[in-house]
């Protein structure tokens, strides 16, 4: 849908620019800023949309922007109708400025009111515009960003939400470089490939330790609208980009299924920026109260065991923390991060819950005991359903290290694992990361949910099954190459006296050759 977009991609590349040549040079400073500007104009846009429904349905609804605000620390009151983007972006440039960072941003810091998450994460978080110009051209693009959208959704059939929501995406993938604790972007495809298997189910408690921009809780909330929409009308259901469905159009949410919604998702990170994105992130998606907090899981203070009916993790692998701190009654004396997400995470998990988990494939044949006694926990104490292995590049620019999926429900016993060998994932394995045809994404869905179902298990191939007893038996031992059979082609050569014979037919014509030439030269 928007890869093939290149008036909008060039939108985004030019609001980039925008800021860096206006002096936002830092990418996560210029994200946030971005986000409140994008964040800004969805607020309208969205009370819009519901001031018409109220209307056409003639059921009262009480707009964000109805009544007074009085600006924090200062006795002066304005009234909310001036503090929507509508209004303000016709503005002279210095007025524009401003009324922003005066009045609109304040009102955006407390939209939710002062108990809510987005609030108390909101109350740090400055507006940078270092000139009125900057701001009124940033305006511009995000108008004109907009305006494609609009084309977009209504020449593809997909709706305004998912491509405003693709759009933000986007701008989140500019980041390139790894945060401060070893964090770098989940691609999206991964995200959805991971939801596939997992499939989480309307009403699940589902949550994500470690979750940065909010990438894998959007994963698992997109998944439960595709199966809304796919319950009502199987016709509506697509294939995106990677090959894995995706809803034609949002599914017809009633309020009832969207109050369910609103408590589904359950975020925590260790990064107060990464929080406020991943507040921002959820709500341009449609979840208007987004629950995402500002804590260290791997600390003492954090107590969410047996919580949640579904997690989907990337936590970051940053080495060794100080012991000090990590939280009590570990099962090893690890310091490694690694290790010590995979345990919190089952530990979160209720009895019968299913957690998905990216872990660099060290963590499969590490021969330590830390790493030996986190696969037991694995294979002797919860059904590790799947091991499937992903090439380095799957996670380039950000970085080159060879990871690989964890599948496993807690509680439930392991009888056999399934193995799968990622070879591609439908992009180039360099840092460019361009589009290719080759993809293994949707065979391992469709591998994977018929996996039980097929008698043969050839072990040569991309996936196969391991017996418990087998992995037990060398010493819990999760790589894919330690199960794989390699078969061997004999090459058949030649008998050497019918080679002889041919070198020697050919140093004849060689002579002859030279002969013919040197007469030539005569």
């Amino acid at each position: 849908m928007l890869q093939n977009n290149s008036i909008l991609k060039g939108h985004i590349d030019n609001l980039w620019k925008t800021l860096w040549s206006g002096g936002i040079a830092n990418p996560l400073t210029a994200i946030e800023q971005i986000t409140y500007l994008l964040f800004m104009k969805r607020l309208d846009d969205m009370e819009s949309k519901r001031e018409l429904e109220s209307k056409s349905s003639k059921q009262k609804y009480v707009s964000r922007f109805s009544g007074m605000f009085k600006i924090p620390g200062k006795r002066e009151s304005v009234k909310k109708s001036t503090l929507r983007w509508s209004y303000f972006k016709g503005m002279p440039d210095e007025k524009m400025l401003e009324h922003v960072q005066l009045r609109v941003f304040p009102f955006l810091k407390q939209l939710n009111g002062a108990a809510s998450p987005f609030s108390k994460h909101m109350s740090n978080a400055v507006f940078i515009m270092p000139k009125a110009s900057l701001l009124a051209g940033a305006i511009k693009i995000i108008e004109d960003i907009f305006k494609e959208i609009k084309k977009d959704a209504a020449k593809g059939g997909h709706t305004f939400q998912d491509i405003q929501g693709d759009v933000y995406e986007m701008l989140l993938s500019e980041i390139a470089t790894a945060g401060k604790m070893g964090q770098f972007r989940t691609p999206r495809h991964i995200i959805r490939l991971i939801a596939e298997l997992v499939k989480p189910q309307l009403g699940q408690r589902i949550g994500d330790p470690a979750c940065g921009t909010g990438g894998f809780l959007l994963g698992a909330y997109q998944y439960i609208l595709t199966d809304l929409v796919r319950i009502q009308d199987k016709s509506n259901i697509g294939k995106d980009e990677d090959g894995l469905p995706r809803a034609k159009v949002s599914a017809a949410i009633n309020i009832k299924t969207r109050d369910i919604l609103q408590k589904c998702f359950i975020g925590y990170d260790i990064d107060e920026t990464m929080v406020r994105l991943g507040l921002m992130n959820l709500m341009m998606h449609g979840i208007d109260e987004p629950q995402i907090d500002n804590q260290d899981t791997l600390g003492k203070k954090f107590d969410e065991n047996n919580s949640y009916d579904i997690i989907m993790a990337n936590p970051p692998f940053t080495g060794n923390l100080d012991r000090a701190d990590l939280f009590e009654n570990r099962r090893t004396a690890t310091t490694k991060t690694e290790l010590l997400f995979v345990e919190r995470i089952f530990n979160m998990l209720k009895l019968e819950g299913t957690a998905a988990v990216i872990i660099p494939q060290g963590v499969l044949f590490g021969n330590s005991k830390a790493f030996i006694e986190t696969r037991k926990m694995l294979v002797n104490e919860a059904e590790l359903k799947a091991v499937i292995t992903m090439p380095s590049g799957v996670f380039k620019p950000y970085a080159g290290v060879a990871t690989a999926i964890l599948l496993f429900t807690k509680s439930l016993l392991t009888d056999k694992v399934w193995f799968y060998e990622m070879k591609n994932d439908g992009y180039s394995l360099d840092d460019k990361r361009n589009k290719i045809r080759e993809t293994d994404l949707p065979e391992i869905v469709k591998e994977f949910r018929e996996r039980n179902k097929k008698i043969a298990n050839v072990r040569t191939g991309k996936f196969f099954f391991v017996e418990k007893k087998e992995i037990v038996d060398n010493d819990y031992d999760l790589s894919f190459d330690k199960y794989k059979v390699d078969v061997y082609t004999p090459i058949k050569y030649n008998d050497p006296r019918s080679i002889l014979l041919e070198l020697k037919k050919v140093e004849k014509d060689i002579e002859k050759g030279i002969t013919e030439l040197e007469q030539i030269l005569q």
